[in-house]
């Protein structure tokens, strides 16, 4: 039997979430980084020598890029620039026959995020929406055992999510503001769990931060959701938890009660005269959702290979959490509850 070829990679954008693909791509026995596009070429190039690899990787920036969609080793394009930027690459990709990997969001416009879906199934390519947090293995096991029906009819669902470090004044301004950016990862979740979209969502926020504020930005975030289940979800977000990232969830049932709690990097913890201690939790997302983004690649590799039939992440969810996202600022706009609906 032959032995099966290497899927060649482009990788676009060297920030927190692109770092991790390339060091991802280079543990991965199924995959060949070929091309880096990064607009610092000095950073690419120590990354590149930092990971040991070799000249063959080429680096370049944007207005060099058609030579890596043009490349026909090149299978897949994994998109993890400025969110501003993902919709024209990925129209680009397609168009030259390739498969697309993009962190979320696609867009923060509807229409832009279904002339890309409908780009790729012109040209018949995967288009997939990274939110990596279904691939958490305990937030995925609380999905999974919400479905087995173990803790009966969902009554709440609880998350927070509070960034470490605070992202720089740089990013935020292209990040698309916290609702697009951080929100609707929980959104997600959390819709993902209850199976259904909600009926009713109410916002309400405020800005701590001058540096955050001066961006017509909120640096805390309170969201509220009603399902037509009866369900009620509270979404509780901030930019920086002095402590370390902090990352929870919990599902409230008729049965029971599932929940996760923060990580820390061991497990070792000490008694003294002070009480129990566990040390600091994870610092950052690199960190506490390492292994989410190693599965959430798998995952797209064994439907690009075939062997898994089709994507978690469809369009219509897609489009839900950005639905979700512009309500949310709908609602904190004119301090009003807002009635849900997709079309």
């Amino acid at each position: 039997m032959s032995k099966p070829h290497k899927i060649g990679l482009a990788i676009f954008g060297l920030g927190r979430a692109g770092m991790i693909h390339i060091q991802n791509a280079v543990r991965n026995p199924r995959v060949c980084l070929k091309w880096i596009v990064e607009e610092d070429l000095e950073k690419a190039i120590k990354i590149r020598n930092d990971c040991f690899l070799t000249d063959s990787v080429q680096i370049v920036k944007a207005d060099d890029s058609m030579k890596a969609f043009q490349d026909k080793s090149v299978e897949v394009v994994i998109v993890c620039t400025p969110t501003a930027y993902h919709s024209d690459i990925i129209l680009a990709a397609l168009k030259e026959g390739k498969a697309v990997f993009c962190e979320k969001p696609i867009a923060i416009e509807e229409e832009v995020v279904r002339t890309c879906y409908a780009a790729a199934r012109e040209c018949g390519k995967l288009l997939y929406c990274a939110l990596n947090r279904r691939y958490d293995p305990s937030m995925r096991e609380i999905y999974t055992r919400v479905k087995s029906g173990e803790i009966g009819q969902v009554r709440s669902i609880k998350t927070t999510s509070r960034d470490h470090p605070q992202p720089s004044t740089a990013f935020l301004k292209i990040s698309g503001g916290i609702f697009h950016d951080c929100a609707t990862h929980d959104m997600d979740m959390i819709c993902w769990i209850m199976g259904e979209a909600p009926s009713t969502i109410v916002c309400q926020a405020h800005s701590f931060i001058p540096e955050i504020s001066a961006l017509n930005d909120v640096d805390q975030v309170g969201i509220m959701m009603k399902f037509p289940s009866g369900a009620i979800a509270q979404i509780d977000l901030n930019r920086n938890a002095y402590y370390g990232y902090d990352q929870r969830l919990e599902v409230f049932g008729s049965k029971g009660m599932l929940q996760t709690v923060n990580q820390y990097p061991t497990s070792v913890s000490i008694n003294n005269e002070r009480g129990l201690c566990n040390g600091a939790i994870q610092r950052s997302f690199p960190t506490r959702y390492k292994d989410s983004y190693i599965l959430e690649f798998e995952h797209f590799l064994n439907v690009l290979q075939g062997f898994e039939a089709s994507l978690d992440v469809t369009e219509e969810q897609c489009l839900l959490v950005t639905r979700l996202a512009e309500s949310c600022e709908e609602s904190l706009k004119s301090g009003k509850l807002i009635n849900f609906k997709m079309d």
